[in-house]
């Protein structure tokens, strides 16, 4: 480790531009993807703002840590899936509830009445082709102007990553799955 001396010095100007909301895309392969999204939500949430979360990937029954904890704190989560595409017994209902989820995570951003709405793992559905990804561009593109997206996921379409105004990639360096942990509760769910 290089020790470095603390800047004395603001490292930046203040921003003097418009606030207004953000499409922010959080991609890669590292872990935290969702965890980042949440930890958005909780902070709108401790600020009195309204937000809501869909999980394009989740079983609508999911009680993961999340769930419960949002549940406890009045954050509206939803599964709007049926779990991972390898254990799906009909790939076709799988896209059909994607493209149904997308209508509702779509009304729930049009609507204006959310500060944040999140769209973990919406990735999936987006790269599977289940969902059209003009639609998705046109609705983040067309959304009330106060209205913030967070959306989730690995290989975030480049159409999505161009439209973002913040993109933080995340990037595996090393992962206890590799070193064969298996997922465990409170850190994978």
């Amino acid at each position: 480790m290089q020790i470095e001396t603390p800047p004395t010095e603001k490292p930046y100007e203040k921003a003097e531009g418009e606030r207004r909301g953000l499409v922010i895309v959080n991609t890669g392969d590292g872990k935290g993807k969702s965890t980042a999204a949440f930890g958005l939500a909780l902070r709108a949430h401790g600020r009195g703002k309204p937000v809501r979360i869909f999980q394009f990937m989740k079983v609508p029954s999911a009680r993961f840590g999340e769930h419960r904890m949002f549940e406890q704190l009045g954050i509206p989560i939803e599964g709007l899936g049926d779990g991972f595409s390898w254990k799906s017994q009909d790939l076709e209902r799988s896209a059909l509830l994607a493209r149904d989820g997308w209508q509702k995570a779509k009304a729930a951003i049009l609507s204006g009445e959310f500060f944040l709405v999140v769209l973990d793992e919406i990735t999936y559905p987006l790269i599977y082709g289940w969902l059209p990804l003009q639609d998705v561009l046109d609705t983040l593109s067309s959304r009330p102007s106060q209205v913030h997206v967070c959306l989730t996921g690995r290989r975030c379409p480049e159409e999505i990553v161009a439209l973002a105004d913040t993109v933080t990639e995340m990037k595996m360096v090393k992962h206890a799955f590799q070193a064969g942990i298996p997922a465990q509760r409170g850190i994978e769910d």
